[in-house]
């Protein structure tokens, strides 16, 4: 089941047997190159320290006006704790090796950005709740655990296609996240402010404060989670089937009790619960970058697993070089704009041992775009031997705008590049790892359709989002139904082979 294979055969799939057949005529030799890579690769790491990455040209970072300021508000920050442990760390790496490998699927879920604003308890806490409803619901239907990273603790920076945005006339900084500058459309607002990181810090060591808690102290048990909401699926055909779903996933519950597994057993009152960002703002990275005295590695402390997006991940760039030196599982965005050659390049340069669970392949193409140019990418990756977990980020390239000036995405969209994601992986006998959304708990009207049927008329009505529109939490909770039954669907047929 390595690189990310299921369990189909090359005489059922006569298109992966093509691959294995060439690709082991090549193993020796491909072998032995590894080998040199590894080698040359140790040496180069030597050259590496968190600060290397000053050396390269750094895209999408503010413009400061005070240097001296920022570099005062990244030493307080290297001077406190770190947010989280390379052990951890590790331990999520392992986890997402088995889901490469098809024995678990992975759950990216949060808000696109995190504010200053927005944050109290309640909202975390009703991310998180519907975050671990969505993780039974697939576990159930997919049949593996699920690994579930909160986009929580750390998603504040945001890239922008232009530096500056205009509006009658006036031309300002664009609106970077919380961390940098404030979304209000003033001077002194959209000025950079280095504070700014610091608050972010701590808004980010409290955010983590609550998700451990709340996993480790009884607020994650099934007897909770699975006390199901499902008002919003009353009176519909399809609510009807999710019922059914949600009373199957009880009545599971109910027989492990019986069998002795209660709610008294630790694994069913704790989870394990991971949080990740894009690591854009290369300075607050380094500055919570530490050396791991167990195993003298750096690893990124900001989060337990960064991702680098498209903007960002040139070969020779700052960001590039940060994410070459740490020994955190990190992502890659790619899209359909990416070529085979240069993403196999990629994951050479960041994973030189080939250490399955170290890389994360996100695509986010849309789900025609996604049709035809996935495959590509897989067989590229395939013919490269490369060990990678695939997880689809349906949200990106589903952003339209309304006639009324709204960003939003058809629920619809996100849903039918999840089933391409799906499809395309079962033909190509890989595995499709994961799912990466941009949502809240909170009950937002963002995202049109689903089975409330948000129109564009409704959008102005709780449109609460600092950047990107989010699946509410009954969109959520509803894609959440649709793929464990695809994943069901997938399961019996690999059965049947």
């Amino acid at each position: 089941m390595g690189r990310g294979r299921t369990t189909t055969n090359a005489r059922t799939n006569p298109e992966r047997g093509a691959r294995d057949a060439s690709r082991a005529q090549a193993t020796a030799s491909k072998s032995k190159a590894r080998s040199a890579d590894v080698s040359a690769t140790g040496a180069n790491l030597k050259e590496w320290n968190p600060k290397s990455w000053r050396q390269r040209e750094a895209l999408q970072q503010p413009n400061y006006e005070n240097q001296a300021e920022l570099e005062e508000a990244l030493k307080v920050i290297a001077n406190r704790p770190p947010l989280v442990f390379a052990g951890e760390a590790r331990d999520l790496q392992e986890k997402l090796a088995n889901a490469a490998a098809g024995n678990a699927f992975v759950l990216f879920g949060g808000d696109c950005a995190e504010s200053f604003r927005d944050f109290t308890s309640d909202n975390v806490r009703d991310t998180y709740r519907v975050l671990l409803q969505m993780s039974v619901v697939l576990m159930y239907g997919s049949g593996v655990p699920v690994v579930k990273l909160g986009r929580m603790a750390g998603q504040f920076a945001k890239p922008r296609s232009e530096d500056l945005e205009t509006i009658d006339g006036l031309s300002l900084p664009s609106y970077r996240g919380d961390n940098i500058n404030s979304c209000e459309f003033t001077p002194e607002a959209r000025r950079p402010d280095p504070s700014r990181l610091v608050k972010a810090y701590d808004q980010s060591c409290a955010t983590l404060n609550l998700l451990r808690a709340f996993s480790n102290g009884g607020y994650a048990a099934m007897t909770r989670v699975s006390d199901w909401n499902l008002d919003f699926m009353e009176n519909t055909e399809r609510g009807s089937q999710y019922e059914d779903l949600a009373q199957r996933v009880d009545a599971a519950i109910d027989f492990m009790a019986a069998c002795g597994i209660d709610e008294t057993h630790p694994s069913m009152q704790e989870t394990s619960f991971f949080t990740a960002h894009e690591a854009l703002h290369l300075g607050y990275e380094e500055s919570l970058t530490r050396l791991d005295s167990t195993t003298e590695e750096h690893y990124g402390c900001s989060a337990h697993f960064l991702w680098c997006g498209e903007r960002t991940r040139q070969p020779e760039g700052a960001h590039m070089e940060y994410f070459r030196g740490i020994s955190n599982p990190i992502g890659i965005k790619i899209s359909d704009k990416s070529d085979g050659e240069g993403v196999v390049s990629l994951v050479k340069k960041l994973n030189p041992d080939n250490v399955p669970g170290r890389i994360t392949l996100i695509s986010r193409m849309g789900a025609a775009k996604l049709r035809e140019h996935l495959p590509r990418l897989i067989t590229a990756i395939e013919d490269a031997g490369l060990n990678v977990l695939w997880v689809t980020d349906p949200m990106h390239g589903n952003t339209i705008k309304t006639d009324n000036g709204f960003k939003t995405r058809p629920f619809e969209a996100v849903r039918d590049e999840i089933m391409a994601f799906f499809e395309v992986h079962e033909k190509m006998g890989t595995y499709p790892g994961g799912v990466h959304l941009e949502m809240t708990g909170q009950n937002v009207t963002e995202c049109t359709g689903g089975i409330m049927d948000v129109s564009v008329s409704d959008l102005e009505k709780r449109y609460l989002t600092h950047c990107d529109p989010r699946l509410n939490a009954s969109q959520a909770i509803e894609l959440a139904f649709l793929m464990a039954s695809e994943l069901n669907d997938m399961r019996r047929r690999r059965a049947a082979q």
